[in-house]
């Protein structure tokens, strides 16, 4: 029985190339991984890729690529990597949106942020307001097919020029279903950076 999934093609400094459908069993050696939207040559041009599934139940896998037949390519698998690796690959991306206060905050209401980069397992942010570290809030995730709200935790603070301050979260309580949401936002966001 051999598998539809979709995995999303990083270079080995994990750049976006392109999206690609798992052809074998998943397991083969080789495996064979149809590239999709005419991006093989881009694929091509490394020697070692890495995939990536937007299950949370295939950990990344690091490839070298033997060689190419049409808009097909025949991997090695060389390693399986570590689950982090995914949730800290960072996308830049900007986009207005709130942050909301839990019943525990110090402060009420929402707040205006712009966001900065989204990974799969936090998003960076401006704001004009102090927050706290491991202060925990509710942010609204705009970049996906439907918004998603998340709840973060604040793991860094900069203080910037005009009162205005650059925070690094990191998502906690996230059920499967907002994480695969995130992952596929990520995955498709890098695709789009790498196209412009």
């Amino acid at each position: 029985m051999t598998s539809s999934h979709t995995y999303l093609i990083l270079d080995t400094q994990n750049h976006a190339l392109a999206n690609g459908e798992l052809a074998t069993p998943a397991g083969a050696s080789p495996m064979r991984l149809n590239i999709l939207d005419h991006k093989v040559d881009s694929v091509m041009e490394h020697e070692v890729v890495t995939l990536f599934s937007a299950s949370s139940e295939e950990l990344p896998i690091q490839c070298r690529i033997l060689r190419q037949r049409g808009d097909a390519v025949l991997l090695e698998k060389i390693a399986t990597l570590d689950p982090e690796v995914r949730r800290n690959l960072r996308v830049p991306v900007k986009f207005d949106t709130f942050l909301y206060a839990l019943p525990s905050s110090s402060w009420k209401g929402r707040r205006s942020v712009r966001s900065i980069d989204l990974s799969c397992g936090g998003i960076a942010f401006y704001a004009d307001c102090q927050l706290e570290l491991h202060e925990q809030m509710e942010i609204v995730v705009t970049p996906t097919e439907e918004p998603v709200i998340l709840r973060c935790e604040i793991l860094r603070k900069q203080e910037l020029q005009n009162d205005r301050f650059m925070y690094a979260t990191k998502f906690v309580d996230m059920c499967e279903d907002e994480e695969v949401v995130v992952r596929e936002a990520v995955f498709s966001l890098q695709l789009q950076s790498r196209d412009v």
